[in-house]
């Protein structure tokens, strides 16, 4: 338990700089049992309960709320929950607890010949427990799909401390609800997660990746069309602008892949047991792709250089100030009308700022990202997601709804859907101890965190 106001300082700030609130204190459990003792407790004394992992996120769902939204949470952060169990060669599975780094989990996965198929920028950092409470996606969700997709059983703690575990991995089990599934995607609103059981799939030995410079958003989706036809290894297509490579290579020291430059950049890779490189340069060959404008690795360490001009885009913006990060997601047909119309409107609402563009071409998932209004000001997020809405698309991709995006659920929700998301929480965390002011607005609350009488006497929900 942690209580020194400068220790408990570092748990309340989210990754962004843009979300924080005042905790009571931080308690870091180091046992599924003493997971259930301190919500037990927290809810004996109604005092709220925020569950932080490696504090990656970017919507404020891991970091307290602002004051006076609740009275100030306990943090519980899962960190020492990171054991790592044998992993399963034949099943091609591992369990992991929540606290366990994503390159953790890489790691253990490679000494069987297998690999976790999620992979993220942040993988020193990102537990496991978080990824799955956000449903995290990442760059070869094309291939694989997100976090729901791995997920194959799980140990959680509900708000009274009850444990529930079904972590048996069993491909087929058809024997009623899915609960592990449920708290996928839940961002610690319904049920502490204290381990999961994971998919593995084979590993590839070999992969290759370039980066060909295009004219537009229409003509980076036609490529990947064309690639996706032709190279059956494909495991990630990305997409990012020139403003960005820019921007990264000013901060990292880079040189840019090839000269004279593109307006738009597609990152591909391709995996395989053997001719990937080959297999690539056929693709974009028949694909039509201009050799003056592409950059192709031969090996790991010319991948790894690639790579690097689009998973260094959040530092560099970070480097600018503090971002608005809106992570949206377009249906494919709808992408480049996106690109173009988001540009013009952010420039309309806050003339000056700086806007840098980025995401997951194969599955129309964009980051925007914008410096230049305060973390407080709202304006931007509004507009950025009311066109999303307006196009079809989600006003969340992968990082989660938090406190972020409260306002602007039922953009993406319908009444009905908000109305079976509550009855969900309240069944499972009647008092609203867990998270308060994630995924739904917060109660007020007195000076020990209970929820105030309505006038009759019932309790508000």
């Amino acid at each position: 338990m942690l209580v020194d106001p400068d220790v408990v300082a570092g748990y309340t700030t989210d990754w962004t700089g843009r979300f924080s609130g005042p905790a009571s204190l931080v308690v870091r459990p180091g046992s599924t049992s003493e997971v259930a003792e301190v919500l037990s407790a927290c809810l004996g004394a109604r005092v709220p309960v925020v569950v932080q992992g490696g504090n990656t996120g970017l919507v404020g769902a891991s970091v307290p709320p602002p004051a006076g939204v609740s009275a100030p949470p306990v943090v519980l952060s899962t960190a020492r929950l990171a054991e790592i169990g044998p992993v399963d060669a034949t099943g091609c599975q591992v369990t992991a607890g929540a606290g366990a780094t994503l390159a953790a989990v890489q790691a253990a996965a490679r000494s069987a010949g297998l690999t976790f198929p999620v992979d993220l920028a942040a993988r020193d950092s990102a537990t496991i427990g978080g990824m799955v409470a956000t449903n995290a996606g990442g760059v070869h969700v094309l291939r694989y799909g997100p976090m729901r997709q791995q997920v194959l059983g799980a140990e959680a703690v509900l708000v009274d401390g009850t444990v529930l575990a079904h972590l048996n991995g069993l491909v087929k089990d058809n024997t009623g609800y899915d609960w592990p599934q449920l708290l996928v995607g839940s961002e610690g609103t319904l049920a502490v997660l204290t381990a999961v059981r994971l998919r593995l799939v084979p590993r590839q030995p070999e992969r290759a990746a370039a980066v060909v410079g295009v004219g537009s958003t229409a003509d980076a989706l036609a490529l990947v069309a064309e690639v996706r036809r032709r190279a059956d290894g494909l495991s990630a297509a990305e997409v990012f602008y020139d403003d960005g490579l820019d921007l990264v290579c000013r901060h990292c020291g880079f040189q840019p892949p090839f000269s004279p430059r593109r307006p738009v950049y597609v990152l591909l890779e391709v995996v395989g047991r053997a001719g990937v490189v080959d297999q690539l340069a056929g693709a974009l060959a028949e694909a039509g792709a201009d050799d003056e404008a592409t950059a192709l690795s031969d090996d790991e360490a010319g991948a790894a250089r690639l790579w690097a001009y689009r998973e260094r885009h959040a530092e560099a913006v970070s480097s600018l100030g503090v971002a608005h990060k809106l992570d949206v997601t377009l249906p494919l047909d709808a992408l480049a009308d996106f690109e173009r119309a988001v540009r013009l409107a952010v420039d309309r609402v806050w003339p000056g700022s700086t806007m840098v563009l980025w995401g997951h071409l194969g599955d129309g998932n964009l980051h925007v990202n914008v410096v230049g209004p305060p973390p407080g000001d709202e304006d931007v997020d509004a507009t950025v997601l009311e066109l999303v809405a307006g196009l079809g698309g989600s006003i969340s991709a992968e990082h989660g709804v938090g406190r972020a995006k409260v306002a602007w659920l039922g953009l993406s929700r319908s009444p009905a859907e908000l109305g079976l998301m509550q009855a969900v929480k309240t069944a499972l965390d009647p008092e609203r101890i867990l998270n308060p002011g994630v995924l739904f607005p917060a109660e007020p609350r007195g000076p020990r965190g209970a929820v105030p009488r309505a006038p009759d006497g019932e309790r508000r929900r």
